[in-house]
């Protein structure tokens, strides 16, 4: 991703992520699945305190790399090695879709959350998701179409992107709240952001079919949870 990152996060999240991280207040962060930790380093530019976590050895390798002074560490959403109530502000950008146990996922986010706190996730769209790994195609016609099946089935599907084959998994939107929901969260915000610049075709695929979305959940305080 190196700094700019690809046409969904220099132009679609990047903006409205950083605007959400900067409105908070928050001091001290942990990013979920930092991969070679751009957004760690762009949290770091909001004087924001940071720690990235990352399973692959490699990613981390790099970012560390990139950012000396950074404070980049190998570990799974699923067991997360910090203390409860260690941060303000847990950030899970595009990493949910990559997580095969994704109810301890949310369940370790909100436990590392303080009481007030905010978990900042982007991900991509449930119709988005269920279109894998067809998406756009033409009909008999030759009309350009989005093809969504099996919404309600949760699933992963290998896809190819950017020369690789990454395993997503699919599930439908109601999954995702039910669980964050479960965990005493309360949804704070909720956006599917259009692009903001790019190359027109592209913008104009981003602009006609759901592709990501934003949400800002808050945890709790205690006497606010009984």
């Amino acid at each position: 991703m190196a700094d700019e990152g690809d046409f969904g996060r220099r132009f679609v999240l990047d903006a409205p992520m950083l605007a959400r991280a900067s409105a908070g207040g928050f001091k001290h962060a942990l990013d979920v699945g930092c991969g070679e930790g751009r957004f760690c380093r762009k949290l770091r530019g909001l004087e924001i305190a940071t720690v990235g976590i990352d399973p692959t050895a490699a990613l981390i390798e790099r970012a560390r790399k990139l950012d000396p002074g950074g404070d980049y560490r190998i570990g799974r959403a699923e067991a997360l090695a910090f203390p409860d109530s260690s941060f303000d502000l847990v950030v899970s950008y595009l990493t949910l879709i990559d997580i095969a146990d994704v109810a301890a996922a949310i369940a370790e986010m909100t436990r590392v959350l303080k009481p007030g706190g905010t978990l900042l996730i982007a991900n991509l769209n449930s119709f988005t998701t269920a279109a894998q790994p067809d998406g756009w195609s033409r009909d008999a016609d030759g009309k350009l179409q989005f093809r969504i099946d099996n919404y309600m089935d949760e699933r992963a599907d290998w896809v190819s992107w950017r020369g690789i084959r990454i395993l997503n998994w699919h599930r439908p939107l109601s999954t995702y709240m039910s669980l964050l929901l479960a965990n005493g969260l309360q949804l704070e915000h909720f956006s599917e952001p259009l692009p903001n610049g790019g190359d027109p075709d592209t913008v104009s695929r981003y602009r006609r079919a759901p592709w990501f979305l934003i949400m800002e959940w808050r945890k709790l305080c205690d006497d606010r949870a009984r």
